[in-house]
């Protein structure tokens, strides 16, 4: 599988990775309901078997439960050993009650319980999920990640969901390796100023939820979202609601259409519509099974002609990729 260096560092990655947010259960805030850890095991090691060599994960997720899922298949895997990425700043009280926190003793503490959660000597890549509502507090957080970059902790050091001036203000403290921003079909605007940045000063960028959380994998249809669980945090999602559902199914009409040439999902197709854009590294792909291991992996490998993303975008006009 093809692999591209990210950003500033020695991480050589495979255009898509392993996202582990679904794999942390639905006993949370931002769950996706029940998900068995067998099945999110047998989902790394296809993952793993097919080629990808990196896995990206968060303290939060599951609070706590996806690192040590990932932990157990790490440990039950013979093969060589994938790059693991976290994130830290989103913290829980004994309530479950979620808040962030990117004050430099809860980065120290949260990036402890990460390694032992992880049963890794050092993060690959280390990451602020959220900023803080207050610049200084997330210039506090970022200083004392490049501490623990310095202490070997962590190896590299990133951050996600930041705009243009966040990324400013953490770069002039210390460099940063990557930006995790949101990109796909249906949510596109970090095409006009945080992609062109991060382009420009060499950040690398790992795009979360190319496929929308399943909306555009061709499985999500009306029903299926109007029966999501309550634990499952898209039932809450106004993406998955109308008038906002038919528009993105018709967007998965689209992606059909440009697969079938193909053999290849939608998923893929969405995919691969998110990695055509020259600022982006590579992009996190969830999978609760194997088997959706298998629909999606082709994606890292799909490129589109200018024709088929026309189609696909019905030539709307959207800045352009630069």
């Amino acid at each position: 599988m093809e692999t591209r260096t990210l950003g500033n560092s020695d991480l050589n990655i495979t255009r898509i990775g392993f996202g582990a947010w679904a794999i942390g259960g639905g006993d949370w805030q931002f769950g996706w309901g029940n998900q068995a850890d067998a099945d999110s095991v047998a989902a790394i090691h296809r993952a793993l078997e097919l080629g990808i060599n990196w896995i990206d994960t968060a303290a939060v997720y599951g609070l706590g439960h996806s690192e040590e899922v990932v932990a157990k298949a790490l440990a039950d895997w013979s093969g060589q050993r994938p790059y693991v990425f976290t994130k830290c700043a989103r913290v829980w009280n004994d309530k479950r009650e979620i808040a962030t926190s990117l004050k430099a003793g809860s980065i120290r503490r949260e990036c402890e319980h990460s390694l032992r959660r992880l049963g890794v000597d050092a993060i690959d890549l280390y990451q602020i999920h959220w900023p803080a509502g207050d610049p200084a507090e997330t210039e506090e957080g970022w200083t004392e990640l490049a501490n623990l970059q310095k202490q070997g902790k962590v190896r590299w050091i990133g951050v996600s969901n930041f705009n243009v001036e966040q990324l400013r203000r953490s770069r002039s403290v210390a460099p940063i390796t990557s930006l995790q921003p949101p990109y796909s079909l249906i949510r596109r605007d970090v095409e006009a100023e945080i992609l062109p940045w991060c382009r420009q000063h060499g950040v690398g960028v790992i795009a979360y939820a190319p496929m929308a959380s399943g909306l555009l994998t061709g499985a999500m249809t009306r029903e299926r979202a109007a029966a999501l669980p309550p634990d499952d945090w898209r039932s809450r999602n106004p993406e998955f609601k109308e008038p906002k559902l038919s528009q993105n199914l018709a967007v998965v009409d689209r992606l059909c259409a440009v697969g079938k040439r193909h053999g290849r999902s939608p998923g893929e197709v969405a995919i691969a519509w998110t990695l055509r854009h020259p600022a982006v590294t590579a992009a996190i792909v969830g999978a609760r099974n194997a088997k959706q291991v298998d629909g999606v992996v082709g994606g890292a490998e799909l490129q589109l002609t200018a024709t088929e993303v026309g189609e696909i975008e019905e030539n709307e006009n959207h800045p352009p990729d630069s």
